[in-house]
């Protein structure tokens, strides 16, 4: 209300006080003359609060506000002008929704919105096809009450959403779909599946042709080999011309048969998507043992291995995997280090012993591998 509304207000409550008194005046009431006159003022402006009241409940979107006087008339149009101003407003902001909404329906990527706990708030129609989301019976629902994969619980649960996610749709098995999950505002999550059917496939056939081809490749190398070492088993009777062709030879395809026992061995662990022994493993009781084994292969040649590990550090993984990873690393450092050596000096003889340390620091979560 503006100052000349107050200044309004504030004449008709002095002529309303003056019509009083003269009444007052002239009836000798003065007393009955005010109570009647303020009654009556009042009684006015309950009816028209009681108009206002009525119409704000009563009132459709479009329909003006009732007829007022003075004051109220001021009110009630005040109020119908924000009320359009708000649905201006609201117009707009639904408008800016439904775009949204509309362009996020036409992904073909799903796009699933998620409250802090984990429970559907909103997805969009590709989110039906992909994860077989219905509506409105799944919303408020947890996610991983209808996405049951055991590594999507896990990947959820942990909070670690920086790599992507690969797995088998619920509703079909053969579609492959990438989880990726961002969060955003209050611990709030977006999360995006993406349809990789066909770069899985692709990858599968490559992984397929390695296998496939170091497989093939392996018989014919190894009847290669066999006659080779048949050669240099009797090679007084071959040409002494050959002799060192022969030895490059069988060299060259035993460096041949152990890429291709790389690459078999590589496609065996491609082909192990989620290993089913998969489970802490105790990195000092691993490294103690590769030790021992690395200090037996060593034997008389005088290397020093130490190992400082500590015990409440675990690896979650295949034992025998990790076992056969640190295994190669130390004992190719044993084979590939030469005997300790004996140098001369102006002192005399000094024995040098070439040493090997396997350590986990404090700081760090993982074990680290033989260095020298």
């Amino acid at each position: 209300m503006n100052q000349d509304w107050r200044r309004a207000v504030i004449r008709r409550l002095l002529l309303l006080l003056a019509v009083c008194l003269i009444a007052g005046a002239l009836s000798g009431e003065y007393g009955w003359a005010l109570a009647v006159g303020l009654g009556g003022y009042l009684g006015w402006t309950l009816s028209q609060l009681l108009r206002l009241h009525k119409w704000l409940k009563e009132h459709k979107p479009d329909e003006p506000p009732p007829d007022g006087y003075g004051l109220w008339g001021e009110v009630f149009d005040s109020i119908y002008h924000l009320q359009r101003r708000d649905q201006r407003v609201r117009g707009r902001l639904q408008a800016v929704i439904d775009r949204v909404q509309e362009s996020t329906a036409a992904l073909k990527d799903a796009v699933v919105m998620l409250d802090s706990e984990g429970n559907l708030d909103w997805w969009n129609r590709a989110a039906e096809n992909l994860l077989g989301l219905k509506t409105p019976q799944d919303s408020g629902q947890p996610v991983t009450n209808l996405i049951r994969h055991p590594r999507f619980k896990e990947y959820f649960e942990q909070e670690n959403y920086r790599e992507s996610l690969d797995l088998p749709s619920p509703v079909n098995d053969r579609l492959r779909l990438q989880f990726h999950i961002t969060q955003y505002g209050n611990r709030e999550h977006l999360m995006l599946v993406r349809d990789v059917t066909r770069i899985h496939q692709l990858e599968q056939m490559r992984k397929d042709f390695v296998a496939n081809v170091s497989h093939e490749l392996r018989t014919p190398l190894t009847v290669i080999a066999g006659y080779l070492e048949t050669l240099l088993d009797n090679v007084e009777d071959v040409n002494p011309r050959w002799t060192r062709a022969l030895q490059q030879m069988n060299s060259q395809a035993g460096r041949m048969q152990n890429l291709l026992n790389d690459l078999l061995l590589l496609a065996k662990l491609e082909a192990t998507d989620y290993p089913s022994d998969n489970q802490p493993i105790a990195v000092d009781t691993l490294l103690q043992s590769i030790r021992n084994d690395a200090v037996a292969l060593s034997g008389s040649r005088q290397h020093r291995i130490t190992l400082e590990a500590d015990a409440s550090y675990q690896l979650r993984g295949s034992e025998a995997e990790l076992r056969s990873a640190f295994s190669n690393l130390v004992f190719n450092a044993v084979k590939y280090t030469p005997m300790a050596a004996t140098c001369a000096s102006a002192g005399g003889a000094t024995n040098w012993a070439r040493t090997w340390r396997c350590r986990t620091p404090a700081s760090a979560s993982r074990a680290n591998t033989c260095r020298a």
